[in-house]
């Protein structure tokens, strides 16, 4: 079975900027483009940079597991070993963590690993793998 894909228009304030953090920093290749957006394939799903500089403003949070999660945010599921990977490139590239890559939920029912960021707009990150997949959506 094909997996869907998702797409996701988001704002942003600076458009090369978003070349420089979409396509170099996540390495996310980038698609078609005009003056206000651009699109980036992100693990396969279609993300788009629109240029909207008055929307592009801090998000509020909730708590979750103790943390403060930003209430906003957009990211991958990703393998453990791909997860991995790209918590290391982003702290050997030095980027400021809302979360720190760390495991959530220890031990418990829906074990993930999981790090938080914001890209040059503000716009918040997750990225997260499950130790067993199959917890996706466990209760």
């Amino acid at each position: 079975m094909t997996r869907s894909r998702f797409h996701l228009a988001f704002p942003v304030h600076d458009l090369t900027a978003a070349r420089e953090f979409y396509g170099g920093l996540l390495g996310c290749p980038e698609g078609r483009s005009a003056e206000t957006w651009v699109d980036f394939d992100l693990y396969g799903h279609q993300i788009v940079a629109h240029l909207s500089p008055d929307d592009c403003s801090p998000v509020s949070t909730n708590t979750v597991d103790g943390q403060a999660v930003p209430a906003s945010h957009f990211g991958v599921l990703l393998d453990v070993d791909a997860w991995e990977q790209l918590a290391e490139r982003l702290t050997a590239a030095n980027v400021e963590f809302i979360i720190e890559p760390q495991i959530r939920f220890a031990g418990e029912v829906g074990e993930q690993r999981t790090c938080f960021f914001v890209d040059p707009s503000g716009n918040a990150l997750e990225f997260k793998a499950f130790s067993d997949d199959s917890q996706v959506f466990a209760r």
